[in-house]
C-alpha cells in the first residue's frame, strides 16, 4: 500500500436526527462536531437523517402494497380487466 494517501480510520458517533439513536462505529468521515459517549471519550459525531432505528424496513412500520402489482395496477388504472 502508498503511504500517505488513505483518509484516517477512526471511531465516529452516528446520531439519527429522527429517532435520536445513537452508535459508536469506526469510519473515515471527518466531522467539526463532536460528541462525549458513554465510555467518558469525546469522539466525532455524524449526523444522519436515517438509520435502522428509523427506517421503515426495520422497524416493521413498512407500508405493503396488497392490491398486486404493477401489472395489477396499470390494468386497474386503464379499466383492461
Amino acid at each position: 500500500m502508498k503511504n500517505d494517501i488513505h483518509p484516517e480510520y477512526r471511531k465516529v458517533v452516528f446520531l439519527d436526527t429522527s429517532s435520536d439513536f445513537k452508535f459508536l462505529t469506526g469510519s473515515t468521515l471527518e466531522s467539526e462536531e463532536t460528541i462525549e459517549w458513554e465510555d467518558g471519550n469525546t469522539y466525532p459525531l455524524i449526523r444522519v437523517e436515517i438509520s435502522s432505528a428509523s427506517h421503515p424496513f426495520y422497524t416493521g412500520k413498512q407500508k405493503a402494497d396488497k392490491v398486486g402489482g404493477r401489472v395489477d395496477r396499470f390494468k386497474k388504472k386503464y379499466n383492461l380487466n
